[in-house]
């Protein structure tokens, strides 16, 4: 169970500013109970298989400089936050 204290917790740390916590905490259970599902599906014994790729057909990297200020380029920001839609 999700208490109204965490999702006070979490929205500080995430600096969201929530007026009513409380409306919140049935859509965090919710996805915690997904989160449930999910666990006991049993995958555990599930092999993960992953085409090896040799070193060399990997890019390398580099330094491309930017100029520009990115969050000027951006549609949605107020002061150095970047604006997200609503979930």
């Amino acid at each position: 169970m999700v208490a109204i204290e965490e999702i006070e917790h979490v929205s500080k740390l995430m600096k969201i500013d929530v007026e009513d916590h409380s409306e919140y905490l049935e859509k965090v259970q919710t996805m915690i109970s997904y989160f449930d599902i999910l666990d006991s599906a049993g995958v555990e014994s599930e092999e993960i298989s992953m085409p090896e790729i040799p070193i060399e057909q990997l890019r390398n990297d580099e330094y491309i400089p930017f100029d520009e200020k990115l969050i000027e380029k951006m549609n949605h920001y107020k002061g150095t936050y970047v604006r997200a839609p609503k979930m």
